[in-house]
């Protein structure tokens, strides 16, 4: 997958982890400031922005947190254009990888739960649809996708992993990875309609050629 290595921005975030701003955070703007409408339709652009740059930093401490549990150093989080990433320190075993991997999307999960419920019970109560009513509909389904997306069982993904550490459980490295890579193949397959028909030209670049490759090696046994 696309990772962004040049830093816009850094700052501290929760247990003295250092939080990296990738550059490729201002493509994402100038993108979606480019296709937004009136000025009104800018403002909840950036505002869904900020929304998906906010979810994907709380994934990334999930993962985070999930090392520093097991007292694996982390040394540091980015965040980039199409998501982010988590760099120990040391390498983890499969069962403390388990731990790590799955604390995104519980973290996503958990996003996506509590802002239904809380965008239920303003529906229930009557609420007029503004701004905040606004925010925690989009909340929802903005993580209520990327925690579909991510657990997709293809490599690099969140879902891949997991795919690949369950399967660890009961084979060899090398023919888990080669498992992993088959399914990933198959699924990215299954995805080219909607990245096609749906115009979504920037996953299909930032995400779908580089996971078609990197399953293609797991394939061949080369990852």
């Amino acid at each position: 997958m696309f990772r962004d290595s040049q830093a816009i921005f850094e700052f501290r975030g929760p247990w003295g982890v250092p939080v990296r701003i990738g550059a490729s955070i201002l493509l994402m703007f100038l993108l979606f400031v480019s296709t937004s409408g009136s000025g009104t339709d800018i403002l909840y652009d950036l505002g869904f922005l900020a929304m998906l740059i906010v979810s994907v930093f709380l994934h990334e401490m999930g993962h985070a947190w999930g090392a520093l549990i097991q007292r694996i150093p982390v040394r540091g989080v980015t965040i980039y254009g199409f998501g982010g990433y988590c760099e120990q320190a040391r390498t983890s075993t499969p069962r403390e990888s388990e731990l790590i991997v799955a604390m995104g999307p519980i973290v996503t999960l958990t996003l996506w739960a509590v802002s239904r419920l809380v965008a239920n019970a303003m529906w229930a109560a009557g609420h007029e649809y503004d701004t905040l009513l606004w925010f925690f509909e989009t909340m929802a389904w903005l993580n209520g996708y990327l925690a579909i997306f991510n657990l997709l069982p293809i490599a690099p993904l969140d879902g891949g992993k997991l795919f690949e550490l369950i399967l660890l459980r009961f084979m060899r490295g090398t023919s888990a990875s080669i498992v992993t890579g088959y399914i990933g193949l198959a699924l990215l397959a299954l995805l080219i309609p909607y990245l096609v028909f749906g115009l979504h030209m920037y996953i299909f670049v930032l995400f779908f050629l580089p996971a078609v490759m990197e399953n293609w090696n797991r394939m061949r046994g080369q990852a």
